[in-house]
């Protein structure tokens, strides 16, 4: 698979991102990832709300891999990227990197399931969808 240049998103650091110690929670780069992704989505036209409502599915986080290597701090600005890093039916594999310059600072890899929303079970993910992503 050819991997085109990965969608990027810019988060500040705020007070509310760090501990005690001034460095960003951990958790808190999940999150950071997850707005890339939404706004990556954003950009393929595919609004997460609207899907929901033409399609009856969604997408779910059902696995996640984060290799920290550097603490972002206090106002720092990231760069938050996501590109497909596998693509199926039913799933996709998300690499996400969160970088401040030419500095990365964290890594990960985010599996997203697709199911059903009345039920919340397995599905197989739109034709439509799978074409924008893949």
């Amino acid at each position: 698979m050819t991997h085109p240049a990965p969608f990027e998103h810019a988060v500040r650091i705020y007070w509310e991102d760090t501990d005690a110690g001034g460095i960003v929670f951990y958790a808190n780069y999940l999150k950071f990832f997850e707005r890339a992704r939404t706004e990556w989505l954003r950009a393929l036209g595919i609004g997460q709300h609207a899907l929901r409502e033409e399609t009856g599915g969604m997408f779910v986080v059902s696995e996640t891999t984060v290799k920290y290597h550097r603490p972002a701090q206090l106002d720092d600005l990231l760069r938050v990227t996501a590109r497909l890093s596998e693509g199926g039916r039913a799933s996709l594999v998300i690499a996400q990197q969160a970088w401040r310059g030419d500095t990365l600072l964290c890594e990960g890899t985010i599996r997203i399931g697709w199911v059903d929303e009345s039920t919340l079970k397995p599905a197989r993910i739109p034709p439509s969808v799978l074409e924008r992503l893949t």
